[in-house]
């Protein structure tokens, strides 16, 4: 038995135990679903359902499932559904003609926010959050680690997106809704990933679709004013944006696709960046080697200073833990798609209308890619697997090096910075709705570091 660190995760179970687990726990988590052997095969049909469900860990068949040149294989029913309320048919859940051509419109836009450019901007609102987090280590007071991660990253979205401040009650609100919104849409796909039908249509809740129009109105409120005749002409994400043409048409978007669009970089690069950071300092805080290696890192690259741009591409140690970690927590879950006709996948026969399930989480922790697959190691080196937490094929993220160089900015700062404590690390238990979140939000306590107290 490996004495590396095995941070919180379900123990894998045969399928019926694993459904009675789901059951008594009541929260509808996926990942207490998973059976023992998706983290042991390329392939295997994933415990009992109407419609049949394969879940893929083969690399070569995962390249070939999202690459998808025959359009096989469309986004999964259910995760259009449950996401179109959020960002209508976006770049995230559209497919075919019409994913290319906002592909096209919205790759020149990103490209233009260089992110060297967008570095300055992201510095600015981790040095404005410090206020906030040295208050809280002055006091001692405990506050929700799930939430400030959000706040910071909401903030830094906002900024290099809107080229605008985003206020806390808003960032807040946000949190929230996202948190309501991704809680009862997992309970629906639970029901109908076991009983439902292919393609049938999903009735979400009124609170889901409020928490959706919530978010949306935020994120229109911050849209409307660029799209005034005497709006100031900016150099940021959403001017692009406006400014896109359709190569084909020229025609642009219209409001409600600009929310759309923006409604999916607010999901990928405000969310999935809040989950993966709220499980760095977990870890840390329950391994306190790890920060110290951190530290004399970030110390021998960057000394007193501010971190710049040019620092943060040399913290390979930075940059090895956030890896890791995303691998142990990749910020989503899974990546549903459905057959549409059938078809055969390696070995395995597929019906129409089964569900083919590519799962981060199980490719990650498989045992035939990597060694010690459920414990965490920084140091690790000529492994087997390959990360699939910003996609593959085409469909790759295309915020991937923003997030990186992003949370490798926070990480390098706050932990220099701030010691974390989390209460009750016992009680911490993953679960899988939208993003790979908490069951409950951490509670922690932060402390300056002596140096800096002493100084202050």
């Amino acid at each position: 038995m490996s004495d590396l660190f095995r941070p919180p995760a379900p123990r894998p179970m045969t399928p019926i135990r694993s459904l009675i687990r789901v059951i008594r726990q009541g929260d509808g988590d996926l990942l207490s679903l998973v059976p023992v052997d998706a983290y042991t095969k390329p392939c295997t049909w994933l415990g009992y359902s109407r419609r049949s469900i394969l879940l893929v860990n083969d690399l070569d068949l995962v390249r070939d499932i999202v690459t998808d040149p025959l359009e096989i294989f469309p986004k999964n029913d259910l995760m259009v559904g449950a996401l179109e309320p959020l960002v209508g048919d976006s770049i995230f859940v559209s497919g075919g003609e019409r994913w290319r051509r906002q592909r096209a419109m919205i790759d020149p836009a990103f490209s233009h926010m260089r992110i060297n450019r967008a570095f300055p901007s992201m510095r600015a609102a981790v040095e404005d959050y410090f206020e906030l987090l040295d208050q809280r280590a002055n006091t001692g007071e405990s506050f929700s680690l799930d939430l400030t991660m959000s706040e910071l990253t909401a903030d830094v979205i906002c900024r290099t997106v809107f080229s605008t401040k985003l206020g806390t009650e808003t960032a807040r609100d946000v949190f929230e809704s996202f948190t309501e919104f991704e809680e009862s849409v997992a309970n629906v796909n639970l029901r109908e990933l076991i009983f439902g039908k292919p393609w049938a249509d999903v009735k979400q809740p009124d609170n889901v679709l409020a928490a959706c129009e919530r978010i949306r109105k935020h994120i229109g409120d911050l849209i409307d004013p660029r799209l005034s005749g005497e709006a100031k002409q900016r150099d940021d994400i959403v001017s692009a944006l406006i400014a896109a043409k359709d190569p084909v048409d020229g025609r642009g978007f219209s409001r409600k696709e600009l929310i759309d669009q923006l409604g999916v970089f607010f999901l990928a690069g405000h969310e999935t960046t809040a989950s993966a950071l709220t499980w760095v300092f977990y870890i840390l805080s329950q391994h306190p080697e790890t920060a110290v290696r951190l530290r004399d890192e970030v110390n021998r690259v960057v000394g007193d200073g501010p971190v710049d741009f040019n620092h943060v591409k040399q913290l390979a140690f930075v940059r090895n833990v956030f890896r890791e970690t995303l691998r142990l927590y990749p910020p989503i879950t899974f990546l549903p798609r459905v057959a549409a006709e059938a078809t055969t996948i390696g070995d395995f026969k597929v019906k129409k209308g089964a569900m083919i399930m590519i799962s981060p989480w199980t490719s990650h922790r498989n045992r035939m890619l990597w060694r010690d697959a459920d414990r965490f190691n920084p140091d690790r080196v000529d492994e087997d697997g390959v990360l699939l937490s910003f996609g593959l094929g085409p469909r790759v993220c295309i915020g991937a090096a923003f997030a990186t160089i992003e949370s490798g900015l926070i990480l390098a700062e706050l932990v220099r910075r701030y010691d974390f404590e989390v209460s009750s690390p016992e009680t911490v238990r993953p679960v899988s709705r939208l993003t790979t979140r908490p069951a409950e939000e951490i509670q922690c306590r932060v402390s300056l570091r002596r140096s800096l107290a002493k100084s202050a």
